[in-house]
């Protein structure tokens, strides 16, 4: 784990990336502020998390980080060590977390629950959805501490780690790290309520787009050509033929639309 900090005195805000070692954009993000080495109203701490896995160009080195917390520092895996530690580094801090994935090309953001903080922020930020986990937030880092996390778009592109620049920046100028303003938009919000299991096979396909609503009767997947159908109307999220080993991805419902604070 590599810690580093712009300007002085005790940090309130994070900016974290490299929880997953094969989601480049999130470090780029980190590495372009430390270059960049801009002036800031408040302290901000910047991590790059997990640097082994990173180096060894996987997702992790013994369990996925972004399941394993709060972690233990006597922990048998690297992960559930890195995690307690990372918890300590972040304690009493609102958290910005960076991910990319293998189904959705425009960021959006997770969080825990949908609480002021959420709403406040998640609007000033260039993404095109809000999504509450509901009961899928086990072991992931917002369930140790404060935590808005951003997926920033397909693993591993250049328009993801470009994203994450423009993303870390809405986000550090909502919080009032740097100097400017950031405009509201009209943000919808999915909660996670499922997941889609798939069968064992050899070739697995999905026929929708997340956050595209998928009607009773329609066919969004299909593993080896075997089509799933939707049993009632859903909204698809984090749904993609291989980004997750066993589940398609997450069922979701839409809950609510955050407006922009002149009602618009």
């Amino acid at each position: 784990m590599n810690v580093a900090q712009l300007g002085t005195g005790t940090p309130e805000i994070a900016v974290v990336g490299g929880i997953h070692g094969d989601e480049p954009s999130g470090v780029r993000a980190v590495e372009h502020l430390l270059e960049e080495n801009p002036t800031v109203n408040r302290p901000v701490k910047l991590i790059v998390a997990n640097e082994r896995a990173i180096e060894e160009r996987v997702r992790y080195v013994d369990e996925d980080l972004n399941r394993a917390f709060p972690g233990d520092h006597d922990a048998e895996t690297h992960e559930g060590r890195l995690a307690a530690r990372l918890v300590d580094e972040l304690e009493e801090c609102l958290v910005f977390s960076m991910h990319s994935t293998q189904s959705h090309a425009e960021p959006f953001a997770v969080v825990e629950g949908l609480d002021a903080t959420a709403r406040e922020i998640c609007p000033r930020l260039p993404v095109s959805a809000l999504v509450e986990t509901g009961p899928f937030a086990g072991g992931r880092l917002f369930d140790a501490v404060d935590t808005i996390e951003v997926e920033c778009g397909m693993q591993g592109s250049e328009t993801a780690a470009q994203n994450a620049i423009r993303l870390v920046r809405a986000f550090l100028t909502a919080v009032g790290v740097l100097h400017g303003d950031t405009v509201a938009r009209e943000l919808p919000v999915y909660e996670l309520v499922d997941m889609v299991p798939k069968d064992g096979a050899d070739r697995y396909e999905v026929f929708v787009d997340n956050f595209d609503r998928v009607e009773s009767g329609d066919a969004f997947a299909a593993a080896d050509g075997e089509p799933q159908i939707a049993q009632e109307p859903f909204y698809p999220v984090l749904m993609s033929p291989y980004g997750y080993e066993n589940v398609f991805g997450y069922v979701a419902e839409k809950i609510d639309v955050i407006e922009t604070s002149d009602g618009t």
